[in-house]
């Protein structure tokens, strides 16, 4: 989607989101929220920033399963109709050769996945749907995987929502073939695409247009990738943060708990103002099973963010969060609540200390008590029992 224009500014649906907590704090007024809501989405699309669809669109162009220059061209324009119509041509051509996803899809093609996501700072989802996927494809990728590839691969691109570029701003700088052929020192250049020749070939040509949007390696704007995974006992099994999108002061936190059992209930907590400076706001049992279905986080990140919190307060939680998430705010965090997890025995008040640098996220809990907690926990129901989303929650018997 392009971007929306108020008073001569981008803006886009992460800005209205956010702009709700503004509303909460009454930096706005309602009439200010109307006119910012009426222009953000201008036309067909998706978001106009690295938001987890557009996350997705640019990995899989990464994979090789979409043509050069598919994930950055607008909705609207002639070239996305264009690459449409070479698409069907592709297909035929695939098909012909007998070329399958499965002989696109390699473990290399998903570690150039990897590598991209991480110079572009992309969406925390892409750690779950690109796992997924590299589960189907027959593939390993693991959250070391993501971590060791996030160390050495340096974060690029400054997009919206945590920066100035839109998407149009990345296909204006030469689109991902750009980005890739500045990434060629962790790129498998080898792997083929659904062009029928390798990423090497495709991007063979490729240049960065304005170095101020896709940043060359020796000058990024991080020195490490856009998504890192954090551990501790508050997080054994890992967590996942988006790192490019957390200021430099909030790196490393510690702070009070705030507690809640889901999205709603911080949401109605932050409608009160009961969120201050340094607070780390705890969201629990909204994870695969306990949401179920891992619902997003959005609403909350947003209001803190509009609330002038994101650089004093963090957020954590068992869920998972929109693209369009910015600041100190983990997710994944596992084991989620609802199997019993350590975030499941947080009290209000308990301190949290989070070291992004570091990959560290634990509360100041000796191990005794942490167990001592753990073992007067007690399993709950599902919150559903019934039609699609009771799937994702296990069933008495289980």
């Amino acid at each position: 989607m392009e971007s929306g224009i108020l008073r001569g500014k981008k803006v886009g649906v992460n800005n209205v989101f956010e702009a709700v907590g503004k509303s909460f704090s009454g930096k706005i007024n309602e009439q200010e929220l109307a006119e910012l809501e009426s222009v953000a989405c201008p036309g067909c699309g998706s978001c106009n920033g690295m938001f987890t669809a557009n996350t997705m669109a640019c990995l899989t162009e990464a994979l090789g399963m979409s043509l050069p220059y598919c994930a950055t061209a607008l909705a609207n324009g002639a070239l996305k109709e264009r690459i449409a119509k070479e698409t069907g041509v592709k297909i035929v051509e695939l098909v012909k050769k007998d070329i399958k996803p499965s002989k696109i899809m390699t473990q290399k093609a998903f570690e150039n996945a990897v590598a991209v996501d991480m110079a572009l700072g992309g969406s925390t989802n892409s750690v779950l749907h690109l796992s997924a996927i590299a589960n189907e494809a027959g593939a390993k990728l693991s959250l070391a995987n993501y971590d060791d590839i996030g160390k050495k691969v340096p974060h690029l691109c400054s997009m919206v929502p945590s920066g100035a570029y839109d998407m149009a701003d990345l296909g204006n700088a030469g689109g991902l073939p750009a980005l890739i052929a500045e990434l060629k020192p962790f790129i498998h250049y080898d792997t083929l695409t659904v062009t029928a020749k390798t990423v090497g070939e495709n991007v063979s040509g490729a240049k960065v247009i304005n170095a101020e949007v896709i940043r060359p390696l020796e000058n990024p704007v991080h020195k490490q990738g856009g998504v890192a995974i954090l551990k501790g006992n508050l997080a054994p099994k890992g967590a996942v943060v988006k790192m490019a999108a957390v200021s430099p002061n909030m790196m490393e936190h510690q702070g009070p708990a705030k507690v809640y059992d889901s999205e709603r209930e911080a949401q109605a907590a932050m409608k009160r103002n009961e969120i201050v400076a340094g607070d780390v706001v705890v969201i629990r049992y909204e994870g695969p099973k306990g949401g179920p279905g891992m619902p997003e986080m959005l609403i909350p990140t947003a209001t803190i963010a509009g609330m002038g919190l994101s650089e004093s307060v963090a957020l954590i939680t068992d869920g998972r969060f929109s693209g369009a998430t910015r600041g100190p705010c983990i997710g994944h965090v596992a084991p989620e609540a609802f199997d019993g997890g350590p975030i499941a025995a947080l009290k209000n008040g308990d301190k949290i200390t989070i070291d992004i640098s570091n990959r560290l996220l634990k509360v100041e809990l000796s191990d005794k008590e942490l167990n001592e907690r753990l073992a007067a926990w007690k399993p709950r129901k599902p919150k559903i029992s019934k039609g699609i989303l009771s799937r994702y929650s296990p069933t008495p018997s289980e």
